[in-house]
This record gives structure tokens, sequence and C-alpha cells, in this order.
């Protein structure tokens, strides 16, 4: 059986940083998948359920809202090795062309005060699992360290 993409890439390499992940067609449209990595896989810790769940309520809503990106989103949701999040979008789209975007969201991840977007019974299937606090802690590192000095490394994949 053939590995996928997303595992032929040498995580001992990877850095935090915003990857094109592949790249698909859906009919006419291509859809760009992004690897939005916040920790070192395999160097860092990886990041605990309820602030990975806050930063997925947080971050689809502010994409769903976001006036200029909010058609092409499709998805938004945790990688399950806990190092970082899958943003697609519907277009043919490079890592710099989201790099404000994905500043603007994780400001606004960084700086949010108040009920976390559907963490309530009602409208979550685990609504308790968040960690507001630490989303905001790990967004705001992600801010600092990432994305205001990123690289052309850390947005291009490692060669093995």
């Amino acid at each position: 059986m053939q590995k996928i993409t997303s595992f032929t890439i040498n995580h001992l390499k990877l850095l935090p940083g915003i990857y094109v992940s592949r790249k698909d067609k859906a009919g006419d449209t291509v859809v760009t998948t992004f690897d939005i990595r916040m920790t070192r896989p395999n160097y860092e810790p990886v990041m605990n359920t309820a602030e990975v769940h806050t930063i997925e309520h947080l971050g689809a809503t502010y994409l769903r809202n976001q006036e200029d990106f909010s058609e092409q989103v499709l998805y938004f949701g945790p990688m399950g090795c806990r190092t970082g999040f899958y943003l697609l979008l519907a277009g043919d789209y490079e890592s710099k062309d989201i790099l404000p975007l994905m500043t603007d969201m994780f400001t606004f991840i960084r700086d949010f005060e108040g009920e976390v977007p559907g963490a309530a019974a009602r409208d979550c299937g685990n609504y308790l699992d968040m960690n507001l606090p630490m989303a905001k802690y790990l967004a705001g590192y992600f801010l600092e360290e990432t994305l205001e000095g990123i690289q052309e490394c850390q947005m291009i994949y490692p060669k093995d």
C-alpha cells in the first residue's frame, strides 16, 4: 500500500510554520490543503486536547466569518498528532498567500475574551473539553515565535 502524502514528509526536520500539504481537484476547483504546524514534531510536547479543541472552535468561527476568505474555507481542524491543524481552501494558494489570514486568526484567538463559540452541550459533542487560557497562550506563542518572523524554510516542506 502506498504511503499517503503527509507520511512522506520527514517530521524530524519539520519546523513550526505554514506549509502547502497538497493540492487536489474537485471538479474544476483546486483545493489547497495547508499544514498549520504549531509545534515541532517529535521535539516539542504536543498540544493537549482541550486547547486544540478550543483553537478549533475559535479558528473555525473566525475563518467562517472572515470577509475575504469565508467562501473559500472548506475545513479547519486538528491533526491527529496534535502538533497543528489542517486548513482546506477552495482555490490555488501558496503559503505566503494566507500568512496575513493566519496572523489575523491567531491574533483573534490570542485576544479572545468571553464564551467560546459552540462550547455548549447543545452545540458540541465534547463541550467540557475546552481550555481558553492555554489556547490563547499557544496562539500568542505561535504568533511571536513563528508567524511574525516566518522564514522560507517554514513555508516549504523540508527535503529529506
